[in-house]
């Protein structure tokens, strides 16, 4: 498969998940923490969504190449 043609559909896959998380929002499993005038936001499940989705679609990659 072309480096080119790799990157496209990657880029699509990423268009597609950001589309679905602009509608979603915060997952469950992200925290936020408010010390005074400091907010920390840690996204714990959306990193482990993410860290899936990443890994079957190289995955499947590797497999056709």
């Amino acid at each position: 498969m072309d480096m080119g043609k790799l990157f496209i559909i990657v880029g699509i896959i990423f268009l597609i998940i950001g589309v679905i998380w602009t509608f979603i929002g915060r997952l469950p499993g992200d925290f936020s923490f408010k010390i005074g005038n400091a907010s920390i936001h840690f996204p714990l499940m959306t990193s482990i969504i993410v860290s899936i989705i990443l890994t079957i679609i190289f995955a499947i990659i590797g497999r056709f190449k």
